[in-house]
């Protein structure tokens, strides 16, 4: 793991502060001392350029695991009216002659193509797969239209690969560290019910309840057909196996579990990211603490926030 902090900060918008001037081709007819892309060989490219598109590849750093072809489709309409304002970002390809690795931009890149543009405004930056990976990875948890499982797993790798602590990304990103550690628990869900959440079939809300439930699959499936809201759903949770008597067992431990524990639940899911359920036994002084955790990767980084708390 790479413990350090290198201040990327505000994603995209440090690196569009210092960008070289655009490159075109009506530039580079007039004489002036820039050139485009395609005069220059890759490895002499820096700052803002035009490359053909053809010349660009997905980069591996992509999180976005879907793109809405409707969306796509409304940004090429844009892009074929007003030209494409917001340029995207690449690094040469580092064996491949007149080819670059597209790090942040896919979803503009991809319209882009829709649109039938031949060339496409480009930052050009060497970076190493480490920081094209850093750079991604901040750029898109940042855009609005990202769904959650995608955000969480983006926070996920931010802190697992490259050493953030979720209050550094609350800054980073700008959202709060509640909502970072709140998406995170998702990523202890199951492959199938986050794969409800990725596709919009199930909401947030809708699967919150089921996060270290044993039967959290069959009752994903269960919510769905049954089209209950987040309220249904965790009552349908919390329900214990053959009750009848019409109250969930939250309702029934509420008074058994006080404040103090309930504070202590919070600060650990906080701190670590996951599920945290703390039983106490006020008869016999005893309990148990279960935290919910998806992965290796997930339970080292515990097994050091545990360390450092």
């Amino acid at each position: 793991m790479v413990a350090r902090q290198r201040g990327l900060g505000r994603g995209l918008s440090s690196l569009l502060g210092d960008a070289a001037v655009s490159v075109s081709s009506s530039d580079a007819s007039a004489g002036t001392a820039e050139q485009p892309a395609a005069a220059l060989p890759a490895a002499q490219l820096t700052g803002l350029v035009d490359i053909p598109i053809e010349w660009i590849n997905s980069g591996p750093w992509q999180p976005r695991r879907r793109f809405d072809i409707a969306a796509l489709e409304e940004l090429a309409d844009s892009i074929r009216s007003k030209g494409l304002v917001q340029p995207v970002l690449v690094r040469a390809h580092a064996t491949k002659a007149n080819r670059y690795e597209l790090i942040a931009g896919e979803r503009r890149w991809r319209a882009a193509q829709m649109a039938q543009l031949h060339n496409v405004p480009a930052i050009v930056r060497d970076f190493s797969d480490e920081e094209a990976y850093e750079v991604a990875l901040i750029e898109n948890v940042q855009r609005a239209d990202l769904n959650v499982i995608e955000e969480a797993e983006g926070y996920r790798q931010l802190i697992e690969n490259f050493g953030y602590k979720q209050s550094q990304l609350s800054e980073i990103i700008g959202k709060s560290r509640s909502h970072i550690a709140n998406l995170m628990r998702l990523l202890g869900l199951p492959d199938d019910v986050r794969a409800l959440v990725t596709d919009g079939s199930l909401t947030m809300g809708q699967v919150r309840p089921l996060i270290g439930h044993d039967d959290a699959s069959a009752l994903a499936r269960d919510i769905m057909k049954r089209g209950l809201n987040a309220r249904q759903a965790e009552a349908l949770a919390t329900k214990p196996r053959g009750d009848t008597s019409g109250k969930s067992s939250s309702q029934k431990s509420a008074a058994s579990k006080s404040a103090d524990i309930r504070a202590i639940e919070n600060m650990l899911e906080n701190q670590l990211g996951i599920k945290t359920d703390i039983t106490w036994d006020e008869q016999r002084q005893n309990g148990r603490m279960t935290l919910t955790f998806s992965g290796l990767k997930q339970l080292e980084h515990v097994l050091e926030k545990l360390g450092s708390i």
